[in-house]
């Protein structure tokens, strides 16, 4: 959806904004109506900090840099890059937690990464231009909302799913509020009626409905399951792209894909058994 908005020159900071302004009215009714939401002991300063961290990092840097990241690539390599967010989430787990990591999964984080170049090495060849940029920029989206994971398992519990997602959103909303008002100068209200179809579309169906969704995931079948079921999400991105924005995978990409897909499900599975 955000590709097919782009279609109408719209910048990703306006499109942006779109999702988080027809989002926020949900997530502050969730947030007076869960307030007191079942939760595990006395939040503190910390948890509240610690969630505005959460904030910051998962639905905002990592939305912003993921949209700019999607001006210059193509979905099928966004969303293979981005679901690298498995492996980090380990890796932070490893050096926050000191959860060692295993022979088996440092086989399975080359997997991922030989995966992606292999994938990333032919859409160089066929574009050669912002390729670099755009998939750096959709591996920092990658980092942060790897992060946001990690953190979000710890404090899920603390504030409930519910209160945790809302507030966690609203935080999110008020960072792209501010860096609308500080970085935009686009007139808003100038934009095709298809961009505001776009912007409530995203909001609810790939905002809303989806983040709720993760955190009861998250809270229900822990992170590490939730990675191997989210495994899907680059196979799926790409049947998407192949029917609704015409794009089409070398042979050499969907292998790149796959592996990607091994390395993650090889590192979830093995962790799971532990």
């Amino acid at each position: 959806m955000v590709k097919l908005a782009y279609e109408y020159e719209v910048d990703s900071v306006s499109l942006l904004l779109f999702r988080m302004l027809f989002s926020f009215p949900f997530y502050v009714a969730v947030a007076l109506i869960y307030s007191k939401e079942k939760r595990q002991g006395k939040l503190t300063k910390k948890h509240y900090l610690w969630l505005i961290a959460c904030g910051i990092l998962g639905y905002y840097l990592a939305s912003f840099f993921d949209f700019e990241g999607l001006r210059y690539i193509k979905a099928g390599l966004e969303r293979i890059i981005l679901f690298l967010y498995p492996t980090i989430v380990l890796i932070i787990n490893r050096l926050v937690l000191k959860i060692p990591i295993t022979k088996l999964q440092s086989i399975a984080i080359l997997l991922t990464y030989l995966g992606v170049i292999v994938v990333f090495w032919d859409e160089v060849s066929l574009d050669g231009q912002n390729v670099y940029l755009g998939s750096f920029l959709v591996f920092l989206s990658a980092l942060t909302y790897a992060s946001y994971i990690a953190g979000s398992g710890w404090l899920i519990p603390k504030f409930g799913v519910m209160t945790f997602t809302a507030f966690v959103m609203i935080v999110s909303c008020i960072c792209v509020f501010i860096h609308y008002l500080i970085t935009n100068t686009a007139d808003i209200f100038n934009f095709p009626w298809q961009v505001y179809a776009y912007g409530g579309a995203i909001a609810v169906f790939a905002t809303v409905i989806p983040s709720f969704l993760v955190s009861a995931s998250i809270k229900v079948i822990s992170s590490s399951n939730f990675s191997v079921v989210a495994g899907i999400g680059p196979i799926s991105t790409i049947i998407l792209a192949y029917f609704f924005l015409n794009e089409t995978l070398s042979p050499i990409q969907f292998l790149g894909a796959f592996v990607v897909i091994a390395g993650i499900l090889l590192i979830k599975l093995k962790k799971k058994k532990v």
